[in-house]
């Protein structure tokens, strides 16, 4: 298997495109293969996934967890299509507070990898997604934390201007809180 990794302009941050077979049957797809992903550049140790369901304008993020229990993401979309987002969290990164989205669907089956560093999030575009995702690290509520996904100093656009968000991702705070806390700082080592 070939798979292709292409650079985001957040350093880390890549999309990933596994060739599938399709015939009159349906599809199959290798959605992780160790060893031709590590051949690839992204040697990862994943420890858990989660599988999300979400009605159309849904919108989840921007989560991380801190430096006590930080982890790497390899995210796809396996049901309708969702616009995908990264924020750089990195104290010291060029592209600090910077963010990356793009969709991702059941259909292209194209995957996006954020690693440490970075807040995440996405919303529903179609009328029901389903997202899986695997992690090198297991959650730890206690070292999660959010991002407002409206922070005007990150400035996303979302295709969904007012989206349905939970009580958690509602009370987020902004980047500036996320700065204010040097706990929860991932640093870019020179």
């Amino acid at each position: 298997m070939k798979i292709t990794v292409t650079a985001t302009p957040l350093a880390g941050v890549v999309l990933v495109d596994t060739p599938f077979n399709h015939d009159q049957r349906g599809f199959f797809l290798e959605a992780w293969h160790a060893r031709d992903y590590a051949a690839a550049g992204l040697d990862a140790r994943f420890v858990q996934e989660n599988h999300s369901r979400s009605q159309r304008g849904v919108l989840r993020g921007l989560h991380f967890q801190d430096m006590r229990a930080p982890l790497d993401k390899l995210i796809r979309c396996t049901l309708g299509t969702i616009f995908d987002v990264a924020v750089d969290l990195r104290v010291g990164s060029p592209t600090f507070g910077q963010w990356f989205g793009t969709e991702l669907s059941a259909e292209s089956a194209r995957q996006l990898y954020v690693p440490v560093g970075f807040a995440h999030g996405f919303q529903a575009l179609t009328e029901y997604v389903e997202v899986q995702y695997r992690q090198t690290g297991y959650y730890a509520p206690e070292t999660e934390t959010s991002i407002a996904w409206d922070d005007p100093e990150i400035g996303i656009t979302w295709p969904i201007a007012e989206p349905l968000l939970s009580d958690r991702d509602r009370r987020a705070g902004s980047l500036r809180d996320y700065l204010a806390n040097p706990a929860f700082h991932y640093m870019v080592r020179a």
